[in-house]
């Protein structure tokens, strides 16, 4: 009996410590299967909603992932700033929406026009775009500045009156 009370205990202890290093995942971008659940997580967290749209065969996905997004995910000054997620173009498997209706991650990338990658698109929860997408990287030089500029944008749509530019330094 206490051997088997062992196995279930263990068993329990593994599930768990397998769903937080899925959950944390802090060296990948998770997929999302449900905007609205991820933008309840934003909301709940005060923070916009960066999607970056990848394709399988893009390095330049992987770069951008790779050298600026997982960087800001491990980051603690940006857990206050932007929740990150991935959906790929390709994707035929089920999506929630925004709207709560399901979709695929090709039909969701292509109702935004969505055709070249990495495109990152920062949401507020409420699934309005604020700003215009980043699309490709052009300039490595400017790219981590066009990523701030966006998430800058998701922050100041949520909270105004904390982050106009009138309140800059």
């Amino acid at each position: 009996m206490v051997i088997k009370n062992l196995h279930v205990w263990g068993f329990s202890l593994f599930l768990l410590l397998v769903s937080t290093w899925v959950w944390s995942a802090p060296n990948q971008i998770m997929f999302t299967h449900d905007l609205p659940h991820d933008a309840s997580l934003a909301q709940s967290k005060g923070v916009p909603l960066l999607v970056i749209f990848t394709s399988s065969d893009c390095v330049y996905c992987e770069r951008s992932m790779q050298d600026y997004l997982i960087p800001m995910q491990q980051n603690p000054q940006y857990a206050h700033k932007i929740l990150i997620r991935r959906i790929q173009i390709t994707d035929e498997t089920r999506l929630t929406g925004w709207d709560g209706k399901p979709t695929t991650g090709k039909a969701y990338a292509a109702s935004l026009n969505i055709k070249l990658t990495p495109t990152i698109i920062v949401f507020t929860p409420d699934g309005k775009q604020a700003s215009d997408p980043i699309v490709g990287v052009d300039s490595e030089d400017y790219y981590g500045g066009y990523l701030d500029n966006a998430i800058d944008a998701g922050l100041a749509k949520m909270h105004p009156a904390i982050h106009s530019p009138s309140q800059a330094n």
